[in-house]
C-alpha cells in the first residue's frame, strides 16, 4: 500500500533541546492511525509536522512521496483536513459560516456551499437548526461536529485530528466516538489522530503509534501493545489505562 505520509528521521528542537525525534513514520493511504502517549511525548508536534504547521530541524516529511516545501503548503493543505484541539471555531461566525469559511475564501458558488454544508451536517450528525447558532450557543459536542465539517468541506484525502474529544463529557465523547468511527468507515479517508486514551485509539484506529519523550517506542494494533509490549514503559502504559475509571 502506498504511503500518504512519510516522516524520515525528523527531529524538532526547542531552545536547543531535542523535543521530538529522531522519528520515522509511514501512514498508508486509507488507514486510521492513532498517535498515543503521555503528555509531552510529542504527539501533537508530530501531527503538526504532517501538514507543515511545525517544521523539522532535521529530517524530511513527504506527502505522496514528495517532500513538503513551504512554497507548496497552501496547495497541499487543500488535501488535508485539520481538526484542532477545542475545535478552533471563529466566535463571530455562525456554524454554517464556520463550516464554509475556506470554501468562501476559494469563491465557491453559494448554492454549492449550501449543498455541501447540508451534506456534511448529515455526515457529522449535526441538527440543521444548529447551523444558525454561534459557537457560544453550541454544546461542546456540536462545536466539534462543526469543526469536523469545516475540515471535510473541500473533501480532502487526509484528515488530521488533534485531541478532538479530549474536553468533552463522557456521554458526549462516547456519542462522538461512535459517529467518528462511522464517518471514517463511510468516507474512507486517511486519518491520523492524537489521543491520550488507549481505549479510544483501539476503537477508532487500526494502528496505534506510542510515543515517549519524543520517540516511537512501539507501533501496531492496540491489542498487540497489550499482548506483547516492547518494554516496561509500554506494559505500564497499558496497565495504567486498564485501571483508569
Amino acid at each position: 500500500m502506498t504511503a500518504v505520509f512519510e516522516a524520515a528521521r525528523v527531529v524538532r528542537r526547542y531552545d536547543g533541546t531535542t523535543f521530538l525525534g529522531p522519528v520515522d513514520l509511514e501512514v498508508d493511504g486509507g488507514s486510521t492511525t492513532a498517535l498515543i502517549g503521555p503528555s509531552g511525548a510529542g504527539k501533537s508536534t508530530l501531527l503538526k509536522m504532517l501538514n507543515g504547521l511545525v517544521w523539522p530541524d532535521e529530517g524530511e516529511v513527504r506527502f505522496r512521496g514528495r517532500p513538503l516545501v513551504r512554497e507548496q503548503l497552501q496547495e497541499v493543505r487543500r488535501e488535508i483536513g485539520y481538526v484542532v484541539q477545542g475545535g478552533g471555531l471563529f466566535p463571530h461566525l455562525d456554524a454554517r459560516e464556520n463550516a464554509a469559511v475556506v470554501a468562501r475564501w476559494l469563491r465557491w458558488d453559494e448554492s454549492r456551499i449550501a449543498a455541501r454544508v447540508e451534506e456534511l451536517a448529515a455526515i457529522a450528525r449535526l441538527p440543521l437548526e444548529a447551523l444558525s447558532r454561534f459557537p457560544r450557543q453550541l454544546s461542546g459536542g456540536q462545536a466539534q461536529r462543526v469543526s469536523l465539517m469545516r475540515a471535510l468541506m473541500l473533501d480532502p484525502e487526509v484528515l488530521l485530528l488533534d485531541e478532538p474529544l479530549g474536553a468533552l463529557d463522557p456521554i458526549t465523547r462516547y456519542d462522538l466516538q461512535q459517529d467518528l468511527r462511522d464517518a471514517f468507515s463511510r468516507l474512507r479517508k486517511t486519518v491520523v489522530l492524537v489521543t491520550h486514551d488507549l481505549a479510544e485509539a483501539a476503537f477508532l484506529a487500526g494502528r496505534a503509534v506510542l510515543l515517549r519523550d519524543g520517540r516511537i517506542v512501539q507501533e501496531g494494533p492496540v491489542e498487540e501493545l497489550a499482548r506483547a509490549p516492547a518494554d516496561d514503559f509500554v506494559a505500564h502504559f497499558v496497565r495504567a489505562h486498564r485501571r483508569s475509571p
